[in-house]
């Protein structure tokens, strides 16, 4: 039945080229041949060996082929593919329903000009062009009209032995140069009926006159009343009537019933099944969506719409949604907003003294100068002297949540809170500056670190002490460390060892104004001047400075920098007085030999304590004091020492009590 159709349109599309050809009248619309339903795919090589006006003629051929043939979704389906390297679908079989835009799809085709890989043009037809997804339908016959001019680069026998075995009519046109065997190798049996070749594109129209003996025979569809409710198949002399898909034929042989799928219970549907003629789809109750299955359902998840406005959680429920608090929290009235549960304001406690409130839960804790015991409700007074690592070199004295050190009479509290000592040492800003210059030799240069760290050793360094930043010079100026790098002694005595020595030349110039400018400004961690911490700057040298230090050094110590000059071997007398600051005997240092600079380091004091108070508090008249802010150094000294005997005596004075607490 398949082949008579195939044979039917073929004839007739064959038949019309080939009037054609002979300047026989082309039919009109109204004279087109219905030879029933078939889906047909045109597979053209555009391979370079095609050329451009070959290929205006081929698009000529089908367009003049889809004019005499009845197009339509319900008739006949057309679908093109070219191919020469590769394979590319021009359109499919549902892509166009009417011929119009069919003939503008034809003429937007550009060739692909490559090679001639026929099987898998003709693989790519069997598995792509022919298929539901294209527009392929069941039971209708598939017919491929294959037109190519020269041998195929791949094997066809075997792809085109599949593709007709799957029942796919093929049509061989070769052209030119084409191989005869190739195209028997392709074609549908018989040959006679299947393969052409013509001499040139131009006689492409001729091979129809083949088939004027089967143009429109007779049809008894279109000839007789067949009285069919749906389709009439015409087979020769004869006809029969089928159904649509979804449709099954009653025993009239002409009409037709839908095929009802969910009453006959043919169906997977979990909840509800739609029937339509021959199949079905499923659908879910109220409240429910069909999952991606299309089979199942699942209850709609009204939370996810994102529209709840619920304060903590939202809970679907199969009619929408509510709203749920976290635990420790309640729901209020508004059915939305949640507000923390507060035991302590409530009064649902059992601290001791203080109540620590999370929602819906509390802890218990305590004021300050006492500890939560282990019940974790009660608290117990607290002497963190007899707790605590204080560290206090003479007497650690409690207070309610703290403590505090005092020293014995005569001696003072150091910076540290927790040590004595009978003066305290100045906190002091120190930069270093030292001379990296080629003269000065790498052994020598060891010598000038062990010099820095003796420096060192003599000071209190600390955050809130004394600060101490190095600086190193040649030809350039390095920062090895600001002042705020390092908060200990051994810390800085560590990074001293590691700086590694530059050589080159003397820039001592250069080097003040890198001090003046970058070393003590706070960014790099010098104190500010209001908090009047002395600022002391000390220069060491080798040799004579290869550029100016007189204009440098007056402004470092006209900004209140203390400036000290430790000079050796070549270093220049009159250079270092200029650094030096006033008095300069005091200021001054200078040795022939590098390995005596130790002892300059053991002389150098750039820490003074005050002159110590015998016991007794002295506060200084202001005049005799050589600057006012010594007179202020020693009176907050005094004032300290004073507030320290009162805090022990407070600390005496609360022991007493206790004990006569104790006793009643």
């Amino acid at each position: 039945m398949k082949m008579r159709q195939l044979g039917a349109l073929c004839g007739f599309v064959l038949l019309t080229l080939a009037a054609l050809a002979t300047g026989r009248p082309k039919l009109g619309p109204e004279q087109k041949c219905k030879s029933g339903p078939v889906d047909l795919v045109f597979l053209i090589d555009s391979s370079r060996s095609v050329r451009p006006h070959e290929f205006e003629t081929m698009r000529k051929f089908m367009i003049d082929i889809l004019n005499t043939l009845d197009i339509g979704l319900n008739a006949t389906r057309v679908g093109v593919v070219q191919y020469s390297s590769q394979v590319r679908s021009e359109f499919s079989l549902k892509a166009h329903a009417k011929l119009d835009s069919m003939v503008k799809g034809i003429n937007q085709i550009i060739p692909l000009a490559q090679g001639t890989m026929t099987g898998l043009a003709i693989r790519y037809v069997m598995n792509e062009a022919f298929t539901p997804e294209a527009g392929d339908r069941p039971k209708v016959p598939n017919v491929a009209v294959i037109v190519t001019d020269g041998r195929p680069q791949d094997r066809v026998a075997e792809v085109a032995a599949e593709a007709r075995e799957k029942g796919i009519e093929i049509y061989a046109v070769g052209v030119a140069r084409a191989d005869m065997t190739s195209l028997r190798a392709m074609a549908s049996p018989p040959f006679e009926d299947h393969v052409f070749l013509v001499e040139s594109f131009d006689l492409i129209h001729q091979f129809g006159l083949q088939f004027q003996d089967k143009l429109c025979g007779m049809d008894m569809c279109l000839e007789s009343d067949h009285g069919c409710e749906h389709i009439c198949e015409s087979s020769p002399g004869s006809y029969h009537c089928l159904c649509l898909p979804g449709y099954t034929l009653n025993d009239d042989g002409k009409t037709c019933t839908a095929i009802d799928l969910c009453a006959e219970g043919k169906h997977n549907c979990e909840q509800l099944c739609i029937s339509s003629p021959g199949s079905f789809t499923c659908d879910c109750n109220k409240g429910y969506k069909l999952n991606n299955d299309k089979k199942t359902c699942s209850m709609i998840d009204y939370c996810s719409f994102g529209n709840h406005s619920c304060d903590h959680e939202c809970v679907s429920v199969l009619s929408g949604y509510h709203c749920r608090c976290n635990e420790g929290y309640r729901l209020l009235d508004d059915g939305k907003t949640c507000q923390a549960i507060d035991l302590c304001a409530e009064g649902k406690h059992d601290c001791e003294q203080i109540c620590v409130s999370a929602p819906g839960v509390f802890t218990c804790g305590c004021n300050k100068g006492y500890k939560l015991n282990k019940d974790k409700k009660t608290c117990t007074n607290m002497d963190l002297c007899k707790t605590v690592e204080h560290g206090c070199e003479h007497q650690c004295v409690s207070t309610p949540g703290s403590y505090y050190c005092i020293c014995p009479e005569g001696q003072l509290l150091q910076d540290d809170g927790r040590s004595c000592g009978t003066c305290k040492s100045a906190n002091i800003d120190l930069v270093l500056l030292i001379d990296g210059s080629k003269s000065v030799r790498p052994q020598n240069f060891e010598l000038v670190k062990k010099f820095v760290n003796q420096v060192v050793d003599s000071l209190d360094v600390s955050v809130h002490g004394t600060r101490v930043g190095l600086v190193q010079y040649s030809s350039r100026v390095r920062t090895e460390f600001p002042l705020n790098k390092y908060h200990t002694a051994d810390e800085i005595k560590a990074a001293v060892m590691k700086v590694d020595y530059m050589e080159k030349g003397t820039m001592t110039g250069l080097a003040l104004k890198h001090m003046l400018e970058n070393s003590f400004s706070e960014a790099e961690g010098a104190r500010p001047l209001k908090r009047n911490i002395p600022r002391i700057g000390l220069v060491f040298t080798d040799g004579r400075s290869q550029d100016d230090i007189t204009e440098y050094a007056k402004m470092a110590k006209e900004a209140g920098i203390t400036m000290y000059a430790v000079g050796v071997g070549k270093a220049v007398e009159d250079e270092l007085r200029v650094i030096a600051s006033e008095p300069v005997e005091k200021h001054f240092y200078y040795t022939t030999d590098f390995t005596a600079i130790s002892t300059i380091a053991e002389n150098l004091k750039l820490n003074v304590c005050p002159e110590e108070s015998q016991g007794e508090i002295e506060v200084k008249d202001p005049c005799a004091c050589e600057s006012l802010v010594e007179f202020q150094h020693a009176t907050m000294s005094s004032l300290e020492q004073l507030n320290q005997k009162l805090a022990g005596m407070t600390a005496r004075l609360e022991q007493l009590e206790n004990q006569l607490l104790s006793r009643k």
